[in-house]
């Protein structure tokens, strides 16, 4: 605070010698107090959202999956993916990636893909989303935290926050590490998950799921058929890794999906009553949609903090 008022008062001062307007002298003006606050948008970054600032109270039902322990390290570890509509011509990819999240002294290992979804297939999950708000109140956007309800005011809104960033499928539960573990982990990821092949991921069926301490419920788009082997043998490997570090492994049956909306406690029965609700209507005069979207995989890498480590290289296909 005292070098922005040090460099709000020089700013002054520099103007004011470049004028030729006098000075003010002290008989017509009040000796200047302490100067006022810098407006709030100057000390946090630019948010895109506008007025659109609901974390906080968002995240106020929210439960930690371990406690904070100083010098503990949470490590993210997902496959980014850019998806795209089975309509297109040409294709996106994507990769894996290992990310370090710090929290103060603590952090969070966590594997996953990191999903984008395309443009056409964009405008249909906004009218479904919008859809499933009608059914379900005190739904939430994934990450953003933003109550759905208020999204779906403006179309363009919802689909740029809600639609617009980034997904993920996870590759492994999300624990804590010790800062000299994180080595011996980008090493073991490199000799397990080195060469890979490209294959396609199918995202093809709406399912809800409830997290372990059956404190948030999510509506999810869900791997059911192109992917699901090859992603269930990287998780084999990441659980090989995790075991050898003694980490609790993965599910025992994954289930890959991508997580779009979150609301608090189990409401299960809600949102599968809604995801029914809506299968019905879009099966109206025979059509059965095969998929939501697509995407290729094409690669593996692991980012610690600011610096990304390649995992896989790819044999010929």
């Amino acid at each position: 605070m005292d070098a922005l008022r040090a460099s709000y008062a020089n700013s002054c001062s520099d103007s004011e010698s470049d004028s030729d307007t006098p000075r003010p002298t002290n008989e017509n003006h009040q000796a200047s107090g302490p100067l006022p606050p810098p407006p709030l948008a100057l000390l946090s970054p630019p948010n895109s959202l506008g007025e659109l600032n609901y974390s906080q109270t968002a995240q106020s039902g929210r439960v930690r999956s371990f406690p904070h322990v100083e010098g503990n390290y949470a490590l993210h570890v997902f496959i980014p993916v850019i998806a795209f509509n089975s309509c297109w011509n040409d294709f996106n990819l994507c990769y894996v990636e290992c990310i370090v999240i710090f929290e103060l002294n603590s952090a969070l290992i966590k594997f996953s893909f990191i999903v984008y979804i395309p443009s056409s297939p964009k405008k249909e999950l906004v009218q479904y989303l919008k859809k499933v708000m009608s059914l379900v109140p005190g739904l939430h956007v994934v990450d953003v935290d933003i109550p759905l309800n208020i999204l779906c005011k403006d179309d363009n809104k919802l689909e740029q926050v809600a639609l617009g960033r980034e997904f993920h499928i996870s590759l492994g539960r999300t624990v804590p590490i010790r800062v000299h573990q994180i080595d011996s982990i980008v090493t073991m990821l490199r000799q397990k998950l080195q060469f890979q092949r490209r294959y396609w991921i199918d995202f093809n069926k709406w399912e809800v799921f409830v997290n372990d301490d059956q404190t948030r419920s999510f509506l999810s788009v869900e791997v059911i058929a192109g992917g699901l082997a090859e992603i269930t043998r990287q998780i084999q490997a990441v659980n090989e890794v995790y075991r050898l570090h003694n980490l609790p492994e993965f599910y025992e049956d994954p289930r890959p999906h991508i997580s779009l909306v979150w609301a608090l406690g189990n409401i299960s029965d809600s949102l599968k009553r809604a995801v029914e609700e809506m299968r019905r209507h879009i099966n109206v005069g025979g059509s059965v949609q095969k998929r939501i979207f697509t995407c290729k995989f094409n690669g593996i890498e692991c980012k610690i903090g600011n610096k990304t480590y390649k995992i896989c290289k790819f044999s010929e296909d």
